[in-house]
């Protein structure tokens, strides 16, 4: 096939010519590939990571204001109950719930399990919706005990 021009013999018209010469598979993202959810759950994982970034250093800022001494830690304090604050919570428990339902399935896809087409889709699903149903589900009881309010 390497001899071919570009689409003689091939009747899917996935091959293309380089200028070099060299004939090769047309990239993923023109024609052969669709959009999928196990790439949403890929994608959102690697969004994660940097979220979780953001994370730790707001975690060291609180280490240096618990540090720092009572004055510093009632702003931190302040500021972390503050709708701003809340907001920011709301998402870095997003994250975790992320990381726990992708890890799961990353872990399950590590052992050699789940990687058919429909353990795939689902455990892709529930690693991309999930880690939202959980995340309004823990702040709902978190304001319904009062640990938590505006």
């Amino acid at each position: 096939m390497s001899n071919l021009p570009q689409g003689a013999g091939d009747p899917t018209g996935r091959y293309v010519r380089h200028p070099n010469g060299h004939v090769a598979p047309m990239s993923p993202f023109t024609d052969v590939w669709r959009w999928h959810v196990t790439m949403t759950a890929s994608i959102l994982f690697r969004v994660t990571i940097g979220a979780a970034t953001v994370g730790a250093v707001l975690l060291l800022g609180w280490v240096a204001a618990v540090a720092a001494g009572p004055e510093a830690y009632a702003k931190i304090a302040a500021c972390s109950a503050s709708p701003f604050g809340l907001f920011i919570w709301f998402g870095l428990s997003l994250v975790v719930f992320s990381f726990l339902l992708n890890g799961a399935r990353h872990l399950i896809n590590d052992a050699g399990k789940g990687l058919d087409l429909k353990s795939a889709n689902l455990m892709a699903n529930i690693a991309v919706w999930g880690p939202l149903v959980v995340t309004v589900l823990f702040w709902v009881v978190l304001f319904a005990a009062g640990k938590v309010s505006l």
